[in-house]
């Protein structure tokens, strides 16, 4: 097998997977990504305290970008950003978090702690150079390009 066709099927066991991680085996909070009509795109698991984040390239500059969101009694709290540098709509707001140097280059925006109003954001994804994805420790979802949908942490009923 080569590289391309190893390549092609992770991908391939990636979207396969995502469905099921939306189903009914997501007892206890989930972060999920909803399209227009409410049907679920991608899913998470989101337990108390647990991080999710939001990667993608800047649209300008292809820098890269994240936006890190927790569970923090049962509601969904931006906690912090990752920033490569203060390019076009990027920056620092006075007052909200902490401004870090990165390790890896790039800065940190820590302790920003702002939960999002109904525990959802609005979004639309870009193209593929921007690669919006949702990211869970080592596993990573790719979101639809340029689609509008939303981010909602759910709870069980």
């Amino acid at each position: 097998m080569t590289g391309r066709s190893a390549g092609r099927l992770a991908l391939a066991a990636l979207f396969l997977s995502a469905p099921a991680l939306a189903g009914p085996a997501l007892a206890g909070p989930a972060l999920q990504a909803q399209g227009r009509d409410g049907g679920v795109i991608a899913a998470f698991p989101m337990p108390e305290g647990h991080e999710i984040c939001l990667h993608w390239a800047h649209s300008v500059t292809g820098g890269k970008v994240a936006d890190c969101f927790e569970n923090r009694m049962d509601r969904l709290t931006l906690t912090r950003s990752y920033l490569h540098d203060f390019a076009a709509g990027l920056g620092e707001v006075e007052g909200r978090g902490t401004l870090t140097p990165a390790p890896q280059g790039g800065y940190w925006i820590m302790d920003i702690n702002e939960a999002l109003p109904d525990n959802r954001l609005a979004l639309r994804t870009g193209s593929g150079a921007v690669g919006h994805r949702l990211v869970a420790g080592e596993k990573t979802i790719a979101l639809p390009l340029q689609t509008a949908l939303t981010l909602i942490l759910t709870r069980p009923n």
